[in-house]
C-alpha cells in the first residue's frame, strides 16, 4: 500500500481529530491537511506515540490520532505499554511499517520483515491492533476501526521507498508558533 495514499485516506476520515505526525508522515501530511489541530513532531522521532498520549489524555472528549513510523516507535516501544497502561478510550496509533529508514537512505531497522507491531500491542495490552497490506482493505475497514474505543494500532505495511515523494517535502513552521495556534484551536472548540 503506498504510504501517501494511505494518509489521504485517514485524512478523509478523521474528522475534528487531532493528528500528530512523526517520521515520513510529518513532511507528507501538510500536502494533505493544514489545519491547526495537525502537530507534527519533527526532529523527535521516536516520541509521537508518547505527546500522542499526553494529548489523549488531556483531551478525553476529541480523537488522537498518531501517524508514527516503524523505526519511531522502535525507538521507544515502552510507549506501547505505557499506553495500554493508561487506556486512553480516544487513541489511534497508525504505524507506517516500512522496514526502513527512509529518512537516513533507506537503511534496515533492526528486525525488519521480523517484528509483529500489531503482535507488540496485543501484548502490551492495546484494546484492538489491525494489520493492513492492502489499500482497499483499509478503505473498507478504516471507519468501523476508527469507531472503536481505544487505544488502537494499525499497523499500515509500505513498500520500503527511499526516494522523496513527487512533490518537494513540506517542512513544518517553527514549533512556537504551531503549538500557540493549536493550544487557541482546542480552547476555541472546547469553549
Amino acid at each position: 500500500m503506498d504510504c501517501f495514499e494511505a494518509q489521504k485516506v485517514i485524512a478523509q476520515r478523521r474528522g475534528n481529530a487531532v493528528v500528530v505526525t512523526a517520521g515520513t508522515c510529518v513532511r507528507e501530511w501538510p500536502q494533505i491537511s493544514d489545519t491547526d489541530m495537525d502537530l507534527p513532531c519533527a526532529g523527535a522521532m521516536g516520541k509521537a506515540a508518547v505527546f500522542g498520549l499526553g494529548l489523549a489524555l488531556a483531551l478525553p472528549s476529541r480523537k488522537v490520532i498518531v501517524l508514527d513510523s516503524d523505526g519511531g516507535l522502535l525507538m521507544n516501544l515502552g510507549s506501547l505499554v505505557t499506553i495500554a497502561n493508561m487506556a486512553p478510550p480516544n487513541l489511534l496509533h497508525f504505524v507506517f511499517n516500512n522496514g526502513v529508514w527512509r529518512g537516513s537512505g533507506g537503511q534496515p531497522i533492526p528486525s525488519a520483515g521480523k517484528i509483529s507491531f500489531k503482535g507488540l500491542a496485543e501484548a502490551a495490552g492495546y484494546r484492538h491492533s489491525y494489520l493492513f497490506e492492502d489499500l482497499d482493505d483499509l478503505k473498507g475497514t478504516l471507519a468501523g476501526v476508527m469507531g472503536q474505543t481505544g487505544p488502537t494500532l494499525v499497523c499500515l505495511k509500505v513498500p520500503p521507498l527511499t526516494k522523496s515523494p513527487p512533490f518537494p517535502f513540506a517542512y513544518p513552521p517553527t514549533t512556537i508558533p504551531r503549538f500557540r495556534a493549536f493550544r487557541e484551536a482546542i480552547q476555541q472548540r472546547q469553549g
